[in-house]
């Protein structure tokens, strides 16, 4: 069965960085794409950026030029480095397959890690 744990989340004061990190298991990792996807309060949950199995990235508007994806296939994790942080980026980030995985028909989500962001 697959699992997704995130790490990583905290405070931070804006202008700040963290690094949020994703432990897969229970599938082929390595050939995956995954993505980081955030939910802020109040709001739907957005996609953050992606990254291939190759380690090709892409990234939405919401972080981008702020935020970076990369992945190490050995130990089966996907992380999210975010610079400048603002505000408006408070919210519960998630890691997933891209596209989610499905489980019993509905999308399989971890936890999340909450990142909230001080003015």
């Amino acid at each position: 069965q697959v699992q997704l744990v995130e790490s990583g989340g905290g405070l931070v004061q804006a202008g700040g960085s963290l690094t949020l990190s994703c432990a897969v298991s229970g599938s082929i990792f390595s050939i995956m794409a995954m993505g980081w996807y955030r939910q802020a309060p109040g709001k739907q949950r957005e996609l953050v950026g992606t990254i291939t199995s190759g380690g090709n990235t892409y990234y939405t508007d919401s972080m981008k030029g702020r935020v970076t994806i990369s992945r190490d296939n050995p130990k089966n994790t996907v992380y999210l480095q975010m610079n400048s942080l603002k505000p408006e980026d408070t919210a519960v980030y998630f890691c997933n397959r891209s596209p989610p995985f499905v489980v019993n028909g509905m999308n399989y989500w971890g936890k999340g890690t909450l990142v909230t962001v001080s003015s």
